[in-house]
């Protein structure tokens, strides 16, 4: 097969993912009742040790901003009904945003949105094998400079969760572990296993000392107010036996002994021993109970929405179950909870993204991958912070009385200091219900919560939603001079002395595994021999590999390429070759997308042709060339050259090649006008990876079409939510759009693209867009107030302005009922030409439409563009 003619074919008929989208799941099925309050002790802080301590005060004084040096020191603990700060009971409300999953540039905008939103608190796991790529070498720049990150936290007015693992799972390269652990002899991961327990306790003291040094925790007058020892090891722990009871009672034993003075939690771990206070992940924990009665009941992952493989449509999470999950959690007495994501952000470079996991990792949460609030997620689960901060005496300190009827309808009052607040819950997937409750009939729709703050008028219901609806739209490039086609040079990977086995970085009578040979410090691994053949013979070139991605060559010639379904990984290849009399070179690029980072001795899944076999099949004998002598080489040469930063490298222009693998490709472009975030449109193009300015935007691999089925039109937010329940983009390329950030731009100057295309694409498509809101939507009772936002832009038209009846969704509303000239003209007067509006939706406004909407409340909907 010619290089111009290469396709990649893909095997057919494989298992899906391996880890099933929601095994990380684990409910408690048998509720208890809240333990009554206890006066466990906060936790004193200790002295430091001895090797952080020398010129702290010089270190904190000379970095730390003023506002984080207006902190006081802040004593943390818990009883058995909350977190307590400074000995006051408190409900928390956390959201993660991973700080490599964004640029520093973006934190404290991203941060500032999670403080509107209503949280308190930021959580973030800790990427041991972004901070240590190489055993002892250490990287806490940029997007990985985790003290400026928790410094920024503060800064916005917000606590910190230190979620610090090291094992952290979260869709990234082998769970965050560094490969170069496998180097070790003798290691085993999370496991009674000494070689790995002393790099773990290595990395995990440094990080303890780092955040020590910076005076980041809690009783220093830092935001940490809570540490994660270990991740999820409860739901895997089974296997194990003995060794991983041992093995998470020395993770405690660690924990305690580091100091840090805040408590430390263990998620998904029902053994936690004590003094860790073991913790809930999943889409609903209001049955989960801790395993100690002086344990809070504590929900460390809210799953917002879910993660997105390269084969599946886009997961996303209604706002309504969302906000029902949360209300029911609170309500079971539950008073500290963390949205995972709150921003997924993006898997910038190579080393960052899971198996088979995009680069995308937007995860639907409140506030999307570039940044922008997600309406009307963020704004409705905003509301019902509120609502639940303005009774946190009442849910903290109150008598607890609950009343179960008859169709999942419960009741729970909460009375402090004769303040009562209530919760209506309706778990009836299909029925609405009409609740009464000391003489008064509440409406309760299915699958929803009601909370009445004054026990008496319902403020807030997780089933009706009057935040905005946003819906977001992407903008050609409007930079000044800037054309409409992308003007390209390129330059082919050199691969002739892999062809011909003329390089290599060692060799071995053996088909060696691909993770432990590379460290990977790669994606791609070359193992190249040669055999010598008596005559002409066409034959079978067989390679059993698992995976993820094979190119066979055979005397330089591409003779095809094969990539493992999202699963198992493993396949076999088979491709009809000439042999020649004499020497053949047989060259095998073995490819990863990403490492295992879930499950039971996860490390122990292969890559690369482990082992094989490989075979030349012919018509009469068949020779294994498993034994063979074998030259492996690490990377690409452009990898080594540095392609992507160089440029004193020589490029070509003309006529540029397209549908051609190996193929590097280079471009200026100027950065877009306006501060809205940038995306890169690669429809066209096969797999690579993209550099912006010499800062990687990720994998891509937009020849890979999302799975055709599982789709729906609409959501119904009733009823229990899995994964798979609401996806859409079924049939379409699995990404097509890749973030770049505003930081790795420059205004007003030449900007540099530089593609790698493994696969054969074409580059004349691609092209710089920005995402901004397009359309925004709202309702309103009669009464209310009604608002819309631009979030940065104006408002230029006010589409609809209906009472009553509507029909389709936002973006496509008519009105059915009657439209309001009053309103419109109220609205347009109000918000055209205003970033944001607000209106009082009062009677005079709707006179003309009376009796619109039968005997209820009146309700305006309006439609707005940005």
């Amino acid at each position: 097969m010619s290089l111009d003619l290469f396709v990649l074919t893909k095997m057919k008929n494989e298992k899906a993912y391996s880890t099933s989208p929601d095994s990380r799941l684990v409910r408690s099925p048998n509720p208890s009742p809240p333990p009554p309050p206890s006066n466990r002790p906060v936790y004193p802080f200790p002295p430091l040790s001895p090797r952080c301590s020398a010129g702290m005060a010089v270190i904190g004084l000379a970095v730390r901003s003023s506002a984080a040096a207006a902190a006081a020191a802040a004593n943390v603990g818990h009883d058995g009904r909350a977190i307590t700060i400074d000995g006051e009971r408190r409900i928390l409300l956390s959201g993660a945003i991973h700080y490599p999953r964004s640029t520093p540039g973006m934190w404290p905008d991203l941060l500032r949105k999670a403080k509107e939103g209503g949280l308190d608190a930021v959580e973030t796991y800790v990427f041991w094998n972004g901070h240590e790529p190489r055993r002892r070498q250490y990287n806490f720049e940029g997007r990985f400079d985790i003290v400026r990150f928790l410094k920024e936290v503060q800064n916005a007015g917000l606590y910190a969760v230190l979620r610090i693992g090291p094992y952290v799972c979260a869709e990234w390269n082998y769970g965050g572990l560094p490969a170069w652990l496998r180097e070790i002899p003798g290691v085993q991961f999370r496991t009674n296993n000494k070689p790995f327990e002393n790099e773990m306790q290595n990395f995990t003291t440094l990080i303890v000392d780092k955040i020590k040094s910076a005076r980041l925790l809690a009783p220093q007058g830092g935001p940490i107010i809570l540490t994660q020892i270990e991740n999820e090891y409860g739901n895997i722990m089974g296997p194990y036996g003995d060794a991983g009871k041992k093995y998470i009672k020395w993770c405690a034993n660690l924990a305690e002994s580091l100091g840090v003075g805040v408590p430390w939690i263990m998620c998904q771990q029902s053994d936690a021993p004590q003094p860790m206070t073991n913790t809930c992940n999943g889409f609903y924990c209001d049955e989960f109970t801790p395993n100690n009665p002086k344990s809070p009941k504590m929900w460390t992952e809210n799953w917002t929405g879910w993660f997105k493989a390269w084969d599946k449509p886009d997961p996303s999470r209604p706002a309504e179950d969302v906000a029902f999950a949360v209300a029911r959690f609170f309500q079971k007495n539950g008073t500290f909870q963390n949205y995972y994501m709150y921003h997924g952000g993006t898997n910038f470079a190579r080393s960052t993204g899971g198996p088979y996991i995009t680069t995308t990792y937007d995860y639907d949460a409140p506030l999307d991958e570039y940044g922008n609030i997600r309406q009307p997620k963020w704004g409705h689960l905003k509301e019902l912070h509120a609502v639940l901060k303005s009774i946190e005496k009442q849910l903290t300190y109150g008598d607890v009385n609950e009343h179960f009827l008859d169709n999942g309808i419960a009741i729970t009052k909460f009375t402090f200091n004769g303040k009562t607040a209530c919760f209506i819950s309706n778990r009836n997937e299909t029925t609405d219900a009409t609740v009464n409750y000391e003489g008064t009939n509440y409406f309760v729709p299915a699958w929803s919560v009601s909370i009445l703050p004054d026990g008496k008028t319902v403020a807030y219901n997780t089933a009706k939603i009057t935040a905005q609806t946003s819906i977001m739209v992407k903008k050609p490039n409007q930079a000044e001079n800037e054309p409409t086609e992308l003007k390209w040079s390129w330059r082919p990977e050199f691969l002739r002395p892999y062809l011909t086995n003329a390089i290599s970085s060692s060799k071995a009578n053996e088909l060696l595994e691909q993770i432990i040979t590379t460290s990977d410090k790669s994606d791609y691994l070359w193992y190249m021999t040669s055999v010598d053949h008596p005559k002409s013979e066409e034959v079978t070139l067989y390679v059993n590999t698992t995976g993820h991605i094979l190119y066979a060559f055979v005397n330089g010639n591409l003779v095809g390429a094969q990539y493992s379904p999202n699963g198992p990984f493993g396949f076999e290849f088979q491709r009809s070759v000439t042999l020649q009399p004499g020497t053949n070179h047989i060259s095998l690029l073995s490819a990863t997308v990403g490492l295992k980072n879930y499950g039971y001795e996860y490390e122990l899944m292969p890559a690369g042709i482990v082992g094989g076999p490989v075979k030349l099949i012919g018509k009469d004998s068949t020779v294994d060339l498993s034994k063979n002598t074998w030259s492996y080489q690490i990377g690409l040469d452009g990898e080594g050259r540095k392609v992507y930063l160089n440029p004193n490298l020589k490029w070509f222009g003309g006529m540029i090649p397209t549908k051609r693998p190996f193929t590097w490709y280079k471009t200026t472009f100027q950065a877009p006008l306006s501060t809205e975030p940038v995306v890169l449109d690669l429809l066209g193009l096969g797999k690579g990876e993209a550099w912006v300015n010499g800062n990687s935007i990720g994998r891509f691999w937009p020849n890979y079409t999302a799975s055709a089925d599982g789709c729906v039109s609409s959501c119904n937010y009733r009823g229990a939510f899995q994964s798979n329940k609401c996806q859409s983009g079924c049939g379409q390329p699995a990404q097509r759009w890749y973030h770049v950030p505003r930081s790795f731009l420059t205004e007003g100057e030449p900007n540099t693209l530089v593609l790698f295309e493994e696969a054969g694409g074409d580059p004349s498509q691609v092209n710089f867009q920005t995402v901004t809101v397009g359309t925004v939507c709202a309702t309103a009772d009669q009464g209310s107030t009604l608002s819309l936002s631009c979030q940065g832009g104006y408002i230029s038209n006010i589409e609809v302005a209906g009472v009553g009846e509507l029909s389709g969704t936002c973006g496509s509303l008519e009105a059915v009922g009657c439209v309001s000239d009053a309103a419109y003209s109220a609205l347009s007067q109000a918000c055209i030409g205003n970033e944001s509006c607000a209106i009082e939706v009062t009677g005079d406004l709707l006179g003309e439409c009376k009796g619109i909407g039968g005997s209820g409340t009146m309700k305006l909907t309006v439609q707005a563009t940005c």
